[in-house]
This record gives structure tokens, C-alpha cells and sequence, in this order.
């Protein structure tokens, strides 16, 4: 369970120190420290399900998505998560991992977005399809659908069969809240597949 520091301290209230007692149960592994002002008491609990409250508000994203979605080879160690109009990139490393928070436009933010139960825990994640729009928005823009499809599945590795199982209608309404060049071109490599396909079955 997360607890606030005051709310620690309140817990803690017949200890003479409490702020002591907090900093030995954190080196006895009795409690994980993951920010400044918030702990967590289960010391085995994944990474993943603590990740929108390091830093909210937030969502799971980018590498760590794509991956979550077999989108991607590589395993990802690093839980990537979305934020809005922050300014800055954050990043939190505490004994369950490593958090990085970066921002997509709000106009963006609120779609796309998954609640998934995990016991009597819940999580938020980007759709597969969230996720690619938030990856390509962090990139570096290419110029054309060429360089695009090259970034897709030589440089990001994503998965050419999963690709194409994406909701393309999904993906195309994602694409026109960012207002970034790459997702520009995704739209226009979803409508040719679109159209190539009409006449493949016409």
C-alpha cells in the first residue's frame, strides 16, 4: 500500500522519532522509498503498478508499452511513463526500478488510455496504439513516409505482423491530436495501406 510521509508519521505517531523509524524500515527493507514524499510497504510489488503514483498525472507509454505489447524484441527495464504540460523530463529510480515521466501534448493525453486490474491493484497504459503515437511524437521528425517506414521497422524493430493487427481507425483520430510531423506521416502510411487493401479485396 502507498502512504504519504504525514500519513507514515501519523501511523508512526508512538514511536518518540519517527522519521528515524521511517529511515530504518527503508534500510531494513521494511519499506521502499519512492519519491521524497512517498513510500510504498509492499517491498516485492512490480514496478509497474506504482508508476502512475510516483508522479501523476501519468500513464505507462512509450518502450515500456510497446513492449507490454510484444510491439517491440527488446525486453525493457525502465517503466516509461506519459505525462502533460510538466516541461520537463523527470526520471526516479528507487529499489523497485526506474521511472521516467516525459510529456505528450494535452490535447493527446486523455485518449488512448487503458485501466487494467492487477489483483486488488489497477494501472493505466497507453493502447498499443497510444503507445506508437507517444513514441513517434518523441522522436526526432523524419521527412517522408520512406524515412518513416524505415524508423518503424528497422530502427524501433516494431513488430511488422502487430502492426498491422493496429485499429488503423484508432490510430489515424490519435494521430491528428499532435499536431508532429511523424505522426503526419503515420496517417498518411495508414491511409495507403488503407487504400491498398480496398483494392487488393475489390
Amino acid at each position: 500500500m502507498i502512504y504519504t510521509y504525514e500519513m507514515l508519521k501519523c501511523l508512526l505517531s508512538e514511536y518518540k522519532a519517527p522519521d528515524n523509524k521511517i529511515k530504518r524500515m527503508c534500510d531494513q527493507n521494511e519499506l521502499v522509498k519512492l519519491t521524497k514524499n512517498l513510500y510504498e510497504t509492499d517491498t516485492k510489488i512490480p514496478g509497474y503498478l506504482v508508476a502512475n503514483a510516483i508522479y501523476s498525472p501519468s500513464y505507462l507509454s512509450f518502450d515500456f508499452a510497446l513492449a507490454y505489447y510484444g510491439l517491440i524484441p527488446e525486453a525493457v527495464y525502465v517503466y516509461t511513463s506519459a505525462t502533460y504540460c510538466k516541461n520537463k523530463k523527470k526520471k526516479y529510480a528507487n529499489n523497485l526500478g526506474t521511472f521516467t515521466y516525459r510529456d505528450v501534448p494535452p490535447s493527446a493525453y486523455p485518449y488512448g488510455i487503458n485501466i487494467i486490474k492487477d489483483g486488488e491493484n489497477t494501472y493505466l497504459i497507453a493502447s498499443a496504439e497510444k503507445a506508437l503515437c507517444d513514441k513517434l511524437y518523441s522522436i526526432h521528425p523524419v521527412k517522408n513516409k520512406k524515412e518513416l517506414i524505415h524508423l518503424l521497422f528497422d530502427d524501433l524493430r516494431i513488430d511488422t505482423d502487430l502492426f498491422y493487427q493496429l485499429n488503423f481507425e484508432d490510430l489515424s483520430l490519435l494521430c491528428d491530436l499532435y499536431k508532429s510531423t511523424n505522426l503526419k506521416l503515420l496517417k498518411k502510411v495508414i491511409g495507403d495501406t488503407n487504400a491498398n487493401n480496398t483494392r487488393a479485396n475489390g
